[in-house]
């Protein structure tokens, strides 16, 4: 039976960042929590794994739930000697794998995080059970007009007077939402950006992007070696449904899709109820 989520979270463990992990892209922040079987989250940009704050309690109940923040990003150490691009991202996702010492467990994986877990699995040997992409970036053309400006006049906006900085972080992660979200959610995914490593972090992803990192994949989608699974916010303005599509018919017909209703691009936060509704019957399989 689908459980909801204001039932669980007094029952379930919740949301932390508990552990340091050693990476070549510098120190991650990690946590875990919950018994049975593995189940790593991965977020996307410009995210953290606090996006899946909402989704752990229920998820813990059944599982034994990993997550992380990417290098470069939240709690995370963001280095200027260390790229953390997507083919980066990669190859740190197969390492915390090794790390934590799991074989095939299942991954759910947002935004960027698809483009990381299907290039560990994909071109670094990491295997998994099964594997859930929530709009996600994966086919190309992706990004959009303000996104090439930044990546070509990063010198320009890295200095930046504060205020004008906060500003811009905020107006970009609100423009990700159809639904609004709880004041303290939003203050959570826009302070980790408004630091002083923060803020240069936050230019460094607009100049390491590069659709090359998904076009060295895009070939190769037919060739997951696990179940795998789509699921889209039906309302996204970041990625339109129609590229969620377009994914699942590179993947092929052994990968199941499904939308959520009224979700934008991170249904984890705006509707988790429906998130995790939607959810539920993949993870039984």
């Amino acid at each position: 039976m689908f459980l909801r989520l204001e039932n669980m979270v007094d029952a379930a463990m919740e949301w932390t960042l508990s552990e340091d992990i050693k990476t070549r892209a510098g120190n991650v922040r990690a946590g875990q929590g919950g018994e049975g079987p593995p189940l790593v989250l991965a977020h996307g940009w410009p995210w953290s794994s606090y996006s899946w704050h909402r989704l752990i309690p229920a998820l813990a109940a059944k599982n034994r739930v990993y997550w992380y923040d990417m290098p470069g990003y939240a709690a995370s150490e963001k280095r200027t000697d260390h790229r953390t691009s997507l083919d980066v991202q990669g190859k740190v996702f197969a390492e915390i794998m090794q790390h934590w010492n799991l074989n095939q467990p299942t991954v759910i994986a947002h935004d960027f995080g698809g483009a990381t877990t299907l290039r560990a699995h994909l071109l670094h040997g990491a295997d998994f059970q099964r594997l859930i992409l929530m709009n996600v970036v994966a086919m190309r053309p992706w990004g959009s007009a303000f996104f090439d400006h930044v990546g070509q006049h990063i010198g320009a906006f890295q200095g930046l007077p504060a205020h004008i900085h906060a500003a811009i972080v905020r107006a970009y992660i609100e423009g990700a939402f159809t639904t609004p979200i709880a004041t303290d959610d939003l203050k959570a995914l826009i302070d980790p950006w408004l630091t002083p490593s923060g803020g240069e972090s936050f230019y460094r992803q607009f100049e390491q992007a590069d659709e090359i990192y998904t076009a060295e994949i895009e070939p190769h989608y037919g060739e997951v070696r696990c179940s795998a699974h789509i699921l889209w916010g039906e309302e996204d303005p970041w990625i339109p449904l129609a590229r969620g599509k377009a994914l699942h018919v590179a993947m092929g017909k052994k990968t199941t899709f499904a939308t959520i209703p009224h979700a934008g691009h991170m249904p984890q936060i705006e509707t988790p109820d429906a998130a995790q509704k939607a959810l539920h019957p993949l993870l039984q399989t």
